[in-house]
């Protein structure tokens, strides 16, 4: 039946038969023997059949449940298993919001410092990509904000707190400032993240309790495009600093912290709520405490 479960996964989430099929590696009468074996077994239709896929049906959504649980514990008991005998190794994927990638390195080195068998992959996502990749384990943990839109049913570890900037260049208005108001730097020329990103939903907030709105005259999902719209001495923007500084700050990049408010939002380390998890995210979640423990030390 895992094996069915699992084909049943994957039409689940690619929507369609022959896509599913290709990225199971089997051909797609094959994948529709499995789905209708399934059916037979448990005596409920699945998935709302025409002339192509048009959905699961109610309790198709329930297995749907019930067959992500199933394939996790197995996932599970085969690593761990596998690490009693040769010890933690494998691969671990991150997905990380923007704003938090300057972070991830001081997580990742220390965890495969103790366990060199254990290689990574970043993905850079918006805070809802975080948590879909995460509910269909298309990613082992998410990097995202823990406190300020819901995040549903996750296991989390506050890491640190997000403090906003402003980020100019010398001889633009506030750049000698020792503060500015989320109202004064309404009224720069501003290169913010695009709307979907949760970053950019974050400072839309602050600027409207300021009474005030801002039409960015640049926008871009990536941190670089708009450093180095910064860089050009023409441009502003709202950043983090600890995002900040990892471009490395020459003389004419200043920071000003932003008041009123002094606004701030945690981000943490989210993983699916599993009991156990498997081997390698519950050393990671150890990994992120550690890292909290260093936040906190620094403040």
């Amino acid at each position: 039946m895992l094996d069915r479960l699992e084909f049943f996964i994957a039409l689940a989430k690619a929507q369609h038969f022959g896509r599913a099929a290709e990225e199971l590696g089997v051909t797609q009468p094959t994948l529709s023997a499995a789905i209708k074996q399934l059916e037979d077994q448990l005596g409920v239709m699945l998935v709302q059949r025409g002339s192509r896929y048009q959905g699961l049906t109610p309790e198709g959504q329930r297995v749907l449940d019930w067959a992500r649980r199933i394939t996790g514990d197995a996932r599970t008991m085969k690593e761990e298993m596998k690490a009693a005998k040769h010890g933690l190794s494998g691969h671990v994927k991150i997905a990380a919001i923007p704003t938090a990638l300057a972070m991830v390195p001081r997580l990742t080195t220390p965890f495969r410092e103790k366990h060199p068998g254990v290689t990574f992959s970043i993905l850079s996502r918006t805070s809802i990509e975080v948590l879909s990749l995460l509910g269909n384990f298309d990613v082992d943990a998410g990097i995202t904000y823990l406190d300020n839109e819901p995040l549903g049913r996750v296991t989390s570890v506050p890491l640190y707190e997000e403090r906003y900037q402003l980020i100019t260049a010398a001889g633009n208005a506030f750049s000698d400032a020792k503060q500015v108001t989320w109202a004064e730097v309404s009224a720069l020329p501003l290169c913010l993240l695009t709307p979907d990103m949760q970053n950019r939903r974050i400072i839309d907030q602050h600027l409207a309790e300021a009474g005030v709105q801002v039409r960015p005259t640049l926008e871009s999902n990536s941190m670089i495009v708009l450093f180095s719209h910064i860089r050009t001495g023409k441009w502003s923007s709202i950043m983090p600093l600890n995002l900040a500084e990892t471009f490395g700050f020459s003389e004419p990049i200043r920071a000003i912290p932003i008041v009123e408010p002094d606004a701030s939002h945690m981000v943490g380390l989210v993983a699916a709520p599993r009991v156990p998890h498997t081997p390698l995210v519950s050393a990671l979640l150890d990994e992120a405490m550690a890292l909290a423990s260093d936040f906190a030390a620094q403040r």
